[in-house]
């Protein structure tokens, strides 16, 4: 018991590692400045969501800048002293997403050579971002409905619980009002996910940051290529 709770701490370290080398080194203090109105008002509404534990849901379009809020409440929140996990729902397939959130056994499926702890036990004490959360197929909502309603999870091919203690942000371009009269998505998630929501405007709606934002990205892409 004791070696294999090591493992799992060596492989918490290693994930926290590789997150940390990926995050795209992005200034997040800079790229909360402002001089937007609305964009302030998101900025206040998050920063008095963040004294809460509750579910947070994100929606705005493609490079509106969600996961930026979602750091930002992290960081404003009791939980900042943890980590700050980010999965993007759209970049995995079924089987994979599920592996992703919850972890696997060794040996539950093909090419399951080793165990491997999930994003809901690799986020414990801090915050879970699940971007593109309208891209989760139907079978994995159920699963994440009911980790999100009891916080217990079990890794795919264990029938062990394991408790997990976490913050869930969420966030989605798509419109999940549609989405769940298709038939695409869950009610019940949705309004288990919703619990506040924060909607991010567009650049085209804060013309007066685009001059900032575009000198920033202009040294870090003359930093980059030299």
């Amino acid at each position: 018991e004791l070696l294999r709770e090591i493992r799992n701490i060596e492989k918490l370290k290693q994930m926290q590692s590789k997150e940390a080398a990926g995050s795209g080194g992005l200034d997040s203090e800079f790229m909360l400045q402002t001089k937007s109105a609305p964009y302030q008002e998101v900025l206040t509404m998050a920063s008095k969501a963040a004294r809460s534990d509750m579910n947070i849901l994100i929606l705005g379009e493609s490079g509106a800048g969600k996961e930026v809020i979602a750091q930002y409440i992290h960081k404003e929140s009791n939980r900042s002293k943890s980590s700050f996990y980010a999965t993007n729902c759209h970049t995995f397939s079924d089987s994979l997403l599920e592996s992703e959130l919850f972890g696997h056994e060794k040996g539950s499926f093909t090419g399951a050579l080793n165990t491997r702890i999930g994003r809901f036990e690799a986020a414990q004490f801090g915050t879970l971002f699940l971007d593109e959360i309208g891209d989760v197929p139907l079978s994995t909502q159920a699963k994440l409905l009911r980790a999100i309603e009891t916080k217990r999870i079990n890794r795919i091919g264990s029938n062990e619980e394991i408790k997990v203690d976490f913050r869930l942000i969420s966030a989605t371009n798509k419109d999940l009002a549609k989405e769940i009269k298709e038939g695409n998505f869950r009610e019940d998630l949705f309004y288990r996910l919703s619990t506040i929501i924060i909607q991010v405007p567009p650049l085209r709606q804060r013309k007066e940051d685009l001059p900032e934002l575009i000198r920033y990205f202009v040294k870090k892409a003359q930093a980059a290529l030299g």
